[in-house]
């Protein structure tokens, strides 16, 4: 491998705040995934996770290289793709939360993301991201594939599929399923801290959720905060009828053979 190949990903953030770099992607079994995940695959896929660490996955930042120092259980994040996720997680039979939002809302919040990280692929003008988004051209690969890989795996794998709307709506309830799956019993107040805790105001002004301490090279937040919005329906102040015509009628060409049960649609 050269230099360049062995960076870590704390080395290749550090060199890119300095250089204002944008990673390339490079395509993993036909997943466009960022190059300095690229380069250390072998390392990611042969990951062996401990039973008790549990996995929360979404589409769209893998970093598994600091898991090896840390003592489970541990809460592993990933946007990895269902097919990509190191087989040791369901050989060990992990636990595992998708969280899935809604296809229109998703490519906004993805598109306002890439236009803060300057690590990202340039996202371009909207009308063409919505393109890259039906394609799955952009990092992390199509939405379609990676809602519908944890969907159709959900029972074999014993993943608990979550929706953002459904959070919105009613997060005590969310998070009451969410203590379930996980056989843990907590008291009412305790939930209703949980609750507070993670409501998306508080998780907005919380510096360990809103990633104010990433240096503006790197996350320019006066582009767009990390926290932007969090609400449901915001792609309708950003689709022209034209556009919404056209990504519901290829919508329906790619869920036509699953039934999720996504909402704010129309």
């Amino acid at each position: 491998m050269t230099e360049e190949k062995e960076l870590s990903y704390k080395e290749a953030i550090e060199k890119a705040g300095s250089a204002i770099t944008r990673f390339p992607v490079i395509k993993i079994q036909d997943v466009p995934l960022m190059s300095h995940i690229a380069y250390n695959w072998d390392s990611i896929w042969a990951f062996r996770p401990d039973p008790s660490d549990l996995l929360i996955a979404t589409y769209p930042k893998a970093g598994l290289d600091l898991l090896k120092k840390m003592d489970p259980p541990r809460l592993i994040k990933t946007h990895l793709p269902f097919k990509l996720v190191p087989p040791a997680f369901w050989e060990n039979k992990c636990k595992a939360i998708y969280v899935a939002r809604n296809a229109k809302d998703n490519l906004v919040s993805y598109y306002y993301f890439d236009l803060m990280n300057k690590t990202q692929p340039e996202p371009g003008p909207f009308a063409g991201y919505i393109h890259k988004f039906m394609t799955g051209e952009l990092s992390w690969g199509s939405w379609y594939d990676h809602v519908k890989g944890y969907w159709m795996e959900r029972e074999k794998k014993n993943i608990l599929y979550l929706f953002y709307e459904d959070m919105k709506e009613n997060p005590r309830r969310e998070v009451e399923r969410i203590m379930r799956y996980l056989d843990l019993s907590l008291s009412d107040e305790v939930i209703s801290q949980i609750v507070e805790l993670t409501s998306f105001k508080n998780m907005k002004d919380n510096p360990m959720a809103n990633y104010s301490c990433i240096p503006s090279p790197v996350f320019d937040q006066s582009i767009s905060p990390f926290m932007r919005k969090g609400e449901v329906g915001d792609w309708k102040n950003h689709f022209s009828p034209e556009q919404t015509k056209i990504f519901d009628e290829d919508y329906e060409k790619q869920m036509k053979d699953v039934n999720i049960p996504f909402r704010s649609l129309i």
